[in-house]
């Protein structure tokens, strides 16, 4: 018997310790970014969705609350808009607020400003224009797509889809992505390939909007160009496995955001077009980041190392890693793992296989087990058959 909920654990705790830092006055998550906020917005809407609870609905109505004043509009570049735009689609998507998807429409309606026909078109990165590079630009498409399947005779001139077509187009003839199938950074002055880094995250947006662009198309042409840039990331930029950021150990501010935001892309990539291999590689980040988590169920920088601090952005990248390996864990709800480190005596410890849950039933009560797990339940129908009236917590 499986406990509904239970292989959600490693998330729900590493859940509830992203709430730490969340601002209910603000709206937004200290210790990081007005961006890194967005997405770590967007971790918790997929959170919500993939463990069907609504316990932190009203984080996402309180953030959309004291941020909306503005309309998500307020940065001077717009790659920090498009990250607001992805996040307020989904949650229409969740709630089907139509409040949500309209500020998502806004938003790309002032990005359509960042386009212009230097290097035959593409969005500028900053609004004064300058620099155009591919994050900005894979947003741009991504968003487009995603708000024409959700708009009703979106066709033409001016259109969404013609807007994502016209952003998928010039960024594939762009050059930036190169021969090895990873995207870099950006373009120089003269329109080519700058070989700047191929962060983690360029290579999970574009993996997102291609998807989307299958689904709407079915033209397989997408999901190919998807599958090449997926195993390309898991071929160059991990180690043993592990997804790694060029810049570990020392991220800055924005690069501990970065390995989430490909996690979450692979996951919809595997949930659409399944493959082993990303079915192998989610699971082995999901559990190796989660046997490295402190005392505090928080996570660090770098996923297969013990945590150098906490912060929202850290937090909310490795939560995208676990919520990735929620649709994957067999019934039995098995990780390999580590006891959680508290000193650095542990970093070497064996690793230790065991369930993530136990249960032992009596005549009239369920005792309900996580190791090394803190997290709050209260009375819990079981599949209208009887009801969890105690727990004990190891």
């Amino acid at each position: 018997m499986v406990l509904p909920g239970a292989c959600h654990a490693t998330a729900a705790a590493g859940m509830a310790a992203l709430q730490v830092f969340y601002s209910s006055a603000t709206g937004l998550w200290n210790s990081t970014g007005w961006w890194n906020s967005a997405n770590a917005l967007e971790t918790t809407i997929d959170y919500s969705r993939l463990t069907n609870q609504k316990k932190y609905h009203a984080v996402i109505a309180n953030t959309y609350q004291k941020q909306k004043a503005k309309g998500f509009l307020e940065a001077e570049v717009y790659d920090d808009q498009g990250w607001w735009a992805l996040t307020w689609i989904k949650a229409y998507d969740l709630t089907g607020e139509k409040r949500y998807l309209d500020t998502a429409k806004s938003i790309f309606k002032d990005m359509t400003k960042g386009w212009d026909s230097k290097c035959g078109g593409g969005m500028w990165w900053r609004k004064d224009r300058y620099y155009k590079n591919a994050i900005t630009n894979e947003l741009f498409f991504t968003v487009a797509i995603r708000l024409h399947q959700r708009t009703v005779n979106d066709y033409g001139k001016g259109s969404y889809i013609d807007w994502a077509k016209r952003g998928w187009n010039w960024f594939k003839k762009s050059g930036m992505i190169n021969k090895q199938n990873l995207v870099n950074d950006g373009l120089t002055d003269r329109c080519r390939n700058n070989k700047d880094v191929t962060w983690t995250y360029n290579q999970g947006v574009v993996i997102g909007g291609l998807v989307d662009f299958y689904k709407s198309t079915k033209d397989q042409a997408y999901l190919k160009q998807a599958h090449a840039i997926a195993s390309a990331t898991i071929k160059n930029l991990s180690r043993n496995g592990i997804l790694l950021e060029v810049c570990e150990p020392n991220c800055g501010d924005d690069g501990p955001q970065f390995k989430g935001i490909f996690m979450r892309n692979l996951a919809y990539l595997q949930e659409t077009a399944p493959d082993p291999k990303y079915k192998a590689f989610i699971l082995k980040n999901a559990d190796t980041l989660w046997s490295k988590r402190n005392q505090h169920d928080q996570f660090g920088l770098s996923w297969s190392k013990r945590v150098d601090r906490a912060d929202a952005a850290r937090q909310s990248s490795a939560i995208d890693a676990l919520n990735a390996a929620i649709p994957l864990k067999n019934p039995a709800c098995v990780v390999q793992r580590t006891p959680p480190h508290k000193q650095s005596r542990l970093e070497n410890a064996p690793a230790l296989t065991y369930p993530l849950f136990s249960l032992k039933l009596d005549s009239n009560q369920i005792h309900f087990e996580l190791p090394n797990l803190t997290f709050e339940m209260q009375h819990i129908p079981l599949i209208g058959l009887f009801d969890v009236q105690n727990m004990t917590q190891s």
